[in-house]
């Protein structure tokens, strides 16, 4: 039976982005229903927007099978894990004033957008634990990929005694929990990415302990050959940038530049602000993926133009139906 938040969509959303939402969480459920599998990605600072709230029953009712982010939703999450009172929120950021955002460096808080993330209680904190990680690896002249690093430590449960949330609304946890597939590629634009380079620069650990996104676009493409059905997959896209970029290529190099008969991704849903005029892969609508060999014109395509902390949580309520 739907629940009270999939009949309101039902009811309310019948035109517009409102209904672009409706149709797309029926096509996410109705992919589903026949056997496919769902492929996401999420960039931005969704886990600071703490997506994991909803994202983390998704992941655990095997709705989503796979996933592509930022090196910043990956740590994100963590940090908000273990952090999460320490944390600050500012409602009235637009009214900051550059003397109001020094002030908030010489705190050591890094802010995004409304939320203030602490440097000594969430960065530092994972930093310590992560680099007994890295100084292990390296030593033992291995690799591994970061989310790698990520499930090690929340499967050793060090963390646990200091989790300041409760740990179901932690999509990492719910992900490490599944062994699900995550791919992160230019994982070293993020902020434990930069110290991974800064503690190589010191000599305190040696780059080959990390694997790079030539390692992840090898290990998609074994994935998306494994793991597909007579369905397909689908792609679930949750803003714009190297989250959506990258993973969506793994079809185009698998069938021309590999010469495979591959099945194109067989639904694709995104979600952005992003203005096409403006030259950018981020806004390009589905039809230009069509071009690039990414997707077919068949498949089922739906863009909703909106904010996605807003339009996310209400699609993975319609798309869990009595589960919320």
């Amino acid at each position: 039976m739907p629940g009270p938040i999939s009949k309101f969509i039902d009811h309310n959303y019948r035109h517009f982005n409102a209904a672009s939402l409706r149709d797309a969480s029926i096509g996410y459920n109705t992919h589903l229903a026949k056997g496919g599998k769902m492929f996401m990605t999420l960039a931005g600072a969704m886990s600071t927007a703490e997506l994991g709230l909803s994202l983390a029953e998704m992941i655990r009712q095997g709705k989503v099978h796979a996933i592509c982010c930022t090196g910043a939703n990956l740590e994100e999450d963590v940090f908000n894990l273990v952090a999460h009172d320490h944390y600050e929120r500012i409602p009235n950021y637009r009214d900051l004033t550059p003397d109001d955002e020094q002030v908030l460096l010489e705190k050591h808080f890094n802010r995004v957008t409304d939320t203030c993330i602490p440097e000594a209680e969430a960065i530092r904190r994972i930093e310590a634990h992560m680099m007994k990680l890295w100084v292990a690896n390296t030593k033992a002249k291995t690799g591994m990929l970061p989310h790698e690093y990520f499930y090690q430590l929340i499967r050793e449960e060090t963390l646990a005694k200091s989790y300041q949330i409760d740990p179901k609304d932690s999509w990492m946890v719910a992900a490490a929990q599944k062994n699900l597939p995550i791919f992160v590629p230019g994982w070293e634009d993020s902020t434990l990415g930069n110290i991974f380079a800064a503690r190589c620069i010191e000599g305190k650990i040696d780059r080959t302990a990390m694997k790079t996104g030539i390692d992840y676009m090898i290990e998609l493409a074994k994935w998306y050959q494994k793991d597909m059905t007579p369905q397909g997959v689908g792609f679930y896209q949750i803003g714009g940038g190297i989250a959506g970029d990258f993973p969506i290529c793994v079809v185009p190099m698998l069938e021309q530049d590999l010469e495979k008969d591959i099945p194109k991704w067989a639904y694709f849903c995104q979600i952005s602000d992003s203005t096409t005029s403006y030259g950018s892969y981020s806004g390009a609508v589905p039809n230009e993926k069509i071009s690039w060999g990414k997707l077919s014109k068949e498949t089922p395509k739906f863009i909703i133009e909106s904010d996605a902390s807003i339009v996310a949580p209400l699609m993975f309520s319609y798309i869990l139906g009595q589960y919320i």
